[in-house]
């Protein structure tokens, strides 16, 4: 069984399109409604939650005793008002994971069913980017309620994205739509919007699958982050911030 009322899967076919940003921008919109929410960051592979909520740990946590077929609870790290848990925590900054596939599913296990949530009306899971077998688990080991697709606005990203779409439509997952990320730049002496990355066509585009548009977020280096944590900690009132508390609700709309 899930650890919460709805478990929502923010995934994308490639990688380095701000999956992860959107990720723990919709978990804090998702606060800022009074939810109580957490966050897994299931990207082994690539685990950047923690420096996004600027918490780190600078060598590798001894304990892995449901590695070693123990049984242990873990207690999710809490920041921000979320309630948090990735490998990042039991990892050194600089260390890589020793895992193959079948470990993986493993520490997925016990990063759900084996962590003490406590009570959420939302998890927010940051997954890996692709069609992998960890997000074949994910699947599986959640029942999930839904997923997000993260997109940038080049003809690649929507490609892989629409692979995607399909294992969630072969798995059930209802999909609740798609963001489009770095769509443009809003030029700050001007106003005028630049397209940095070239457009897919239109009927290229992963939203001819019916995939509803739920967000578009431009370049902005408030999104990226300035070592004061994420948006909408550190600029909750500015315009971007609106645009993920936007979202939250298009996703609790298409939830209901």
């Amino acid at each position: 069984m899930p650890p919460a009322r709805h478990s929502i899967a923010v995934a994308s076919g490639k990688g380095g399109v701000g999956k992860s940003t959107v990720a723990l921008n919709l978990a804090l919109a998702f606060r800022d409604r009074g939810a109580r929410v957490g966050l897994l960051d299931a990207d082994f592979y690539g685990p950047d939650i923690p420096l996004m909520v600027n918490l780190k740990r600078d060598s590798m946590l001894e304990r892995w005793d449901f590695w070693r077929g123990g049984e242990v609870r873990l207690d999710p790290v809490e920041q921000y008002g979320l309630k948090l848990m990735s490998v990042g925590f039991l990892l050194g900054e600089r260390q890589s994971l020793p895992f193959n596939a079948m470990s993986l599913v493993m520490a997925l296990r016990q990063f759900t069913d084996g962590t003490d949530w406590g009570d959420l009306d939302f998890l927010v899971i940051d997954l890996p980017p692709g069609t992998a077998d960890l997000q074949e688990q994910v699947t599986q080991v959640l029942q999930l309620s839904g997923a997000v697709i993260v997109v940038g606005p080049q003809d690649a990203a929507h490609l892989d994205a629409k692979r995607v779409v399909e294992l969630f439509q072969l798995r059930r997952v209802p999909v609740l739509g798609g963001v489009e990320n770095m769509s443009g730049l809003v030029c700050p002496h001007c106003g005028e919007t630049i397209d940095v990355f070239p457009r897919v066509a239109d009927d290229r585009s992963l939203w001819t699958l019916g995939v509803r548009l739920l967000a578009t977020l431009p370049i902005d280096p408030a999104i990226v982050g300035n070592g004061r944590g994420p948006l909408l900690v550190s600029a909750p009132e500015s315009e971007q911030a609106e645009r993920f508390r936007a979202l939250a609700s298009e996703v609790a709309a298409a939830l209901n």
